[in-house]
């Protein structure tokens, strides 16, 4: 972390900020128009350790539609601007999630605790509101504040099955094995339901799915690019890797996603109509859309010549369902040409950037304060624009922070990616010699990269990389890993076709 420019430690006086805040928010009192929506039926839904929860939803039937409520945590109205935390948090830009250690970007007291939308705590909010109309368009976009409680905290893991199962057909009423495990270390007790009826929970997770399914179906039809993505997972036994595992995508993932990717619009167009300035996240059209027309041509596509995400889009999903086996090689080349997301000044009368990725034209970070910072500048513009106060940051310090922040996001990159390396390092000691099917991630002057699919992890080809290019299908051996240096090292033994064949 040292190395790479972070600071992670917190530093003085951010201890006694902590207890002041601590102490401010142990008895809530709303201000004028902070609307209680505490008897509600909210949930969330997280990776099943997660105790930094940003985001709470809930659903209902109305004329037209569903109508959806997403309650983020009003981070901003617990740190206040300048002080400690504030000055920390800008200064890391995000918490920092590595395979053995996270290191927040705001103090565990708050970020776990009372500034996380915890099951059975009352918490302040800021809420993004809209109806979601049978065709996917979005309608009666509002953002607003209100006092919300978390009824049921639920993971990844046990609502993506039940989706599927749900979705076809199978009935489950069993609620209560949805809870994430953070939950159930928390309280092993029946659901907090208040006045809701019985059924409550099984309802909303239909009713969000039927939502986020439509504003899905309504993204890809834009030109949303579906990346059906799947990431190494370490498996740690008494306090030792022994093997890196792939973890997938589920419904209930895709569900939380396509909900937040409302929401940030939502926010974006709410800053932008109210004129005021902020941070935009933007993906712009891919650098080297050369290089992707001609991965797609390998497999028998012809792509336009300029960058078009519908077509693109279209010849994803065509691969996918053709040909599952070798899919993930193409998405993993895909997703590295199209370059990282990045942060920019959004000035409310400029034509917005857009996310080529998301097919969205506004777009902002605003659902995750708790772990982004850039969360909680668009927070602070916000609060400024509903009580017409003066703008908490002007133009050139909000250029500035998206400066930094796309920095910071490079360095963790590479933090993420050292830790990966360490730890399939690691796990893969034991399995030198082996051949792999692979997908080459990186070619530079600084070496090639080869992403293996099963299991999923990445090293440098130090034999036989002359001519390799980014997506091109090679087999390696592995012949070398060093978990201190975080080298994990091949050999080039064949290439392989889009058939798979060496």
């Amino acid at each position: 972390m040292h190395e790479a420019g972070f600071v992670p430690e917190f530093g003085a006086g951010v201890a006694e900020q902590v207890a002041a805040i601590e102490q401010k928010l142990a008895v809530l009192k709303p201000a004028a128009g902070v609307e209680d929506l505490r008897a509600l039926g909210w949930s969330s839904i997280d990776n099943d350790t997660s105790r930094d929860l940003d985001q709470i939803e809930v659903a209902e039937r109305v004329a037209g539609g569903v109508r959806l409520r997403v309650a983020i945590g009003d981070v901003a109205a617990a740190v206040e601007q300048g002080s400690p935390i504030d000055k920390h948090a800008q200064a890391q830009t995000q918490t920092i999630y590595t395979a053995v250690k996270n290191f927040p970007m705001l103090p565990l007291e708050l970020s776990t605790g009372v500034t996380s939308l915890n099951e059975n705590g009352d918490r302040l909010a800021v809420m993004m509101t809209f109806t979601v109309g049978p065709d996917g368009e979005m309608l009666e976009e509002t953002v607003s504040r209100a006092v919300v409680r978390n009824r049921a905290q639920l993971a990844y893991s046990r609502v993506g099955p039940w989706l599927e199962k749900t979705a076809a057909g199978v009935v489950d009423n069993d609620v209560m094995s949805l809870r994430s495990d953070s939950a159930r270390e928390h309280d092993e007790t029946e659901l907090d339901s208040g006045t809701l009826a019985a059924g409550w929970l099984v309802e909303q997770l239909k009713l969000q799915d039927e939502a986020a399914q439509a504003l899905h179906a309504a993204r890809v039809k834009k030109g949303a690019l579906e990346f059906h993505k799947s990431e190494a997972d370490p498996v740690v036994v008494d306090g030792r890797v022994i093997d890196v595992t792939e973890a997938t995508q589920n419904r209930a993932m895709n569900l939380i996603e396509d909900l937040m990717v409302a929401a940030n619009g939502v926010m974006a167009r709410t800053l932008r109509k109210g004129g005021r300035s902020g941070l935009q996240r933007v993906v712009v059209v891919p650098k080297r859309w050369d290089r992707i027309v001609s991965l797609a041509k390998e497999h028998g596509t012809d792509l336009p010549v300029n960058p078009d995400s519908v077509a693109l889009n279209n010849f994803l999903e065509e691969q996918r369902r053709t040909d599952s086996i070798h899919y993930p090689d193409l998405a993993v080349a895909v997703i590295k040409l199209m370059g990282p997301g990045e942060y920019m000044l959004a000035k409310p009368d400029d034509d917005p950037t857009g996310h080529f990725g998301l097919a969205a034209r506004d777009y902002t970070h605003s659902t995750a304060p708790n772990r982004r910072f850039p969360d909680m500048v668009t927070q602070r513009v916000l609060h400024a624009m509903m009580t017409n106060a003066p703008a908490p940051y002007s133009d050139p310090e909000l250029s500035a922070i998206a400066l930094h922040c796309n920095e910071s996001d490079k360095a963790l990159r590479k933090i993420e990616r050292t830790m990966q390396k360490r730890v399939a390092a690691v796990a893969m000691s034991s399995r030198i010699g082996q051949v792999f099917n692979g997908v080459v991630t990186g070619a530079s002057d600084k070496g090639v990269y080869v992403r293996v699919i099963s299991p999923p992890f990445e090293g440098r080809v130090i034999q036989g990389s002359d001519g390799l290019d980014v997506g091109d299908k090679v087999s390696v051996k592995l012949i070398h890993t060093d978990p201190a240096r975080a080298f994990i090292d091949f050999a080039k033994v064949g290439m392989r076709s889009a058939s798979g064949r060496v």
